[in-house]
């Protein structure tokens, strides 16, 4: 058993918290299985109840374990994984394509002027229209990913009348632009979900996400996406296939 070290009492939790998180990346304890209870913890770290749950909770607000009442505490499957390859595909086809059922819902969205960051990723003037579009998808009622998109009304003409909780953004591009979509370029970072986009992921402010910074083109070059996909730890996956030559 670990060696817990009790001169700083306020450290005790982490300590608890890493004790669990590596028992779980190690795969001694595995993915959708029960984890020991409070009272057994209690007992296997010689500590007291408010230790134990003040530790087990911040691997919650991970995402790395969830609780179910009456049935104890347990270690998270990631619900959906994102192929990585060299087929562009959106984030709902790609769940699709998985047989993955989500739902999507609007939470903002309203034209807006570019300022210089925005002009220059989109290629338009500073200060031209573009359409600031932020959604949430669901899977199994829980949130899986928060998607900021600017886009190019230049190029998509109508799209910001769009109901994009019923139809694909990339759908609806291809129908405004009369452009197939092209090839993207993403950029991958660790971050903390920050207060904003926690509560439309529904995870501690602090908890680790995965941030997937992207520009969108057409098929002729032109781009029409620039935004973020906010991804919370442990409940997304981006898998990929390789081969050697």
């Amino acid at each position: 058993m670990p060696k817990f070290d009790k001169s700083d009492g306020e450290l005790l939790y982490v300590q608890v918290s890493d004790y669990v998180r590596e028992k779980i990346y190690s795969k001694d304890w595995g993915v959708d299985e029960p984890i020991p209870s409070e009272h057994e913890l209690m007992d296997m770290l010689h500590l007291s109840r408010g230790t134990v749950q003040k530790g087990i909770r911040q691997l919650v607000d991970e995402g790395l374990l969830v609780q179910q009442r009456g049935r104890g505490t347990f270690v998270v499957q990631p619900v959906m994984a994102r192929p990585s390859s060299n087929r562009l595909l959106s984030f709902g086809e790609s769940m699709s394509a998985q047989g993955i059922k989500y739902l999507t819902r609007v939470v903002k969205s309203e034209v807006r002027q570019a300022g210089p960051l925005c002009a220059e990723n989109l290629q338009i003037d500073v200060g031209d229209d573009y359409l600031y579009l932020c959604r949430v998808r669901y899977v199994s009622h829980r949130a899986v990913m928060f998607i900021e998109s600017h886009l190019n009304l230049s190029v998509c003409p109508g799209i910001e009348d769009a109901n994009f909780e019923h139809e694909a953004l990339f759908a609806a591009v291809e129908r405004t632009s009369g452009h197939e979509i092209g090839r993207s370029e993403m950029v991958y970072t660790a971050r903390t979900a920050g207060k904003v986009r926690g509560g439309y992921l529904e995870c501690d402010e602090h908890a680790p996400v995965l941030e997937l910074d992207q520009l969108v083109r057409l098929d002729n070059g032109v781009p029409f996406e620039w935004g973020s996909v906010w991804l919370p730890a442990n409940r997304c996956v981006i898998s990929n296939e390789t081969h050697r030559a």
